[in-house]
């Protein structure tokens, strides 16, 4: 999934979810894509798939991701960045993508 949101030319992506856990075996991951620098044209419309709790992706990518605009538009990012159920604040993961083969400049 991050591969194909970088050749959309995405630039930062977070991830959560038990993917980044000490979970011997993660089931999932699930983040926020920053839609800043990304060509619509290039990227992978199940990425815009958000139908049946985002079937598709989970289908695709074993995993789903949702858009934001930052910095204006947080959208989901707060939300990740809380325990489930605690509340209490948590790290996620940030990566800060490069340009791949056949990503639009």
């Amino acid at each position: 999934m991050v591969e194909a949101l970088a050749r959309a030319g995405c630039r930062t992506v977070f991830l959560d979810g038990s993917f980044i856990t000490a979970k011997p075996h993660p089931g999932d991951f699930d983040g926020i894509w920053d839609l800043d620098g990304v060509d619509p044209t290039a990227l992978d419309p199940v990425l815009l798939d958000f139908d049946n709790k985002r079937a598709a992706q989970k289908a695709k990518y074993f995993g789903e991701m949702f858009l934001v605009q930052l910095p204006h538009q947080p959208g989901l990012l707060p939300f990740f960045q809380k325990e489930k159920t605690t509340d209490l604040p948590k790290g996620i993961i940030r990566l800060t993508l490069t340009a791949v083969e056949g990503a639009v400049q």
